[in-house]
């Protein structure tokens, strides 16, 4: 019983000094890089995650008529470039390519009851999607709202820019018929552009682009490795989601995986504008500094 307590104190103490040390160096790391504590802070703040959770939802509802109505309008040309580009973004094969090919191709009865009009009201209606993602920016950056008036044709463009991007992620992925080898760093190269415009746009340009790079390479990363992850486990998980509760199934594991996507690219917005906002990288981006957190 003797070595048992010795033992056990000898433990205690080790695990005294190394919580010690840590807390040493916790506080050496905040001295030196006193960033790390705002960049936890806001990482760890409980409101991050609510808005992804918001954002990949309104992406859901909106996102969804309108590849309907897109795909009821478009020529067969423009159809079968959006499907092919769905089969790469998530790897779709077997029953969910079936229903994926059902649900985009049998649209021929939504054109006949919706017409132009209803194009356009989808259209219309999915902004709500690009203000949930300008929401999410606006927060990383601690920014009021942008006005409706000066705001409006931004949330217009974002969209249709991205279904320009979504109609060709097929190729893109695939190198243009190279491979993956080359699909890959296009696919990163392809996003960066892309989420760094989309920072600046749905900002209304009150940040320069400079201060938004580290964001937009952290999000291209983080969308990239998402990419990757859903070409892995998504084909799988929506066949067998198919097969055991039909078409709630596939609408459940697409949610889960939005709702995974838009955290990461919550989380990597946020990242972005706390190391640009931060020393050293204000200094060489030429950050503003930035305004006290809101209260209220």
């Amino acid at each position: 019983m003797r070595s048992v307590r010795e033992a056990a104190g000898r433990w205690g103490e080790r695990l005294a000094r190394g919580r010690g040390q840590w807390e040493r160096a916790r506080v050496e790391a905040e001295r030196r890089f006193p960033v790390i504590t705002e960049l936890t802070a806001r990482l760890l703040s409980p409101g991050l995650l609510d808005a992804a959770t918001r954002m990949a939802s309104q992406i859901f509802l909106t996102s969804v008529p309108l590849l309907f109505a897109v795909a009821a309008f478009a020529p067969p040309d423009v159809r079968d470039q959006l499907v092919a580009s769905l089969r790469a973004l998530f790897g779709v094969s077997g029953a969910s390519d079936q229903e994926l090919r059902q649900a985009l191709y049998g649209t021929g009865d939504l054109r006949g009851t919706t017409g132009i009009i209803g194009v356009l009201m989808a259209l219309l209606s999915a902004t709500s999607c690009s203000r949930a993602v300008a929401r999410v920016c606006e927060h990383a950056w601690r920014l009021p709202k942008a006005g409706t008036r000066a705001a409006a044709w931004r949330w217009l463009l974002w969209i249709v820019a991205w279904l320009t991007v979504l109609l060709f992620q097929g190729s893109l992925r695939d190198g243009f018929g190279v491979g993956f080898w080359l699909g890959l760093p296009l696919t990163f190269a392809a996003s960066l552009v892309v989420w760094w415009w989309t920072t600046h746009l749905l900002l209304s340009a009150r940040v320069g682009w400079l201060p938004l790079l580290p964001g937009a390479l952290l999000t291209a990363a983080a969308a990239t490795a998402m990419s990757l992850t859903a070409r892995v486990y998504m084909p799988g998980a929506l066949n067998r989601s198919l097969a055991h509760y039909g078409s709630l199934g596939l609408v459940l594991i697409l949610l889960s995986w939005l709702i995974a996507l838009c955290a990461a690219v919550t989380f990597s917005v946020t990242a972005g504008a706390v190391l640009a906002q931060g020393p050293p990288l204000n200094v060489y981006l030429g950050t503003p500094a930035p305004d006290p957190p809101r209260t209220g």
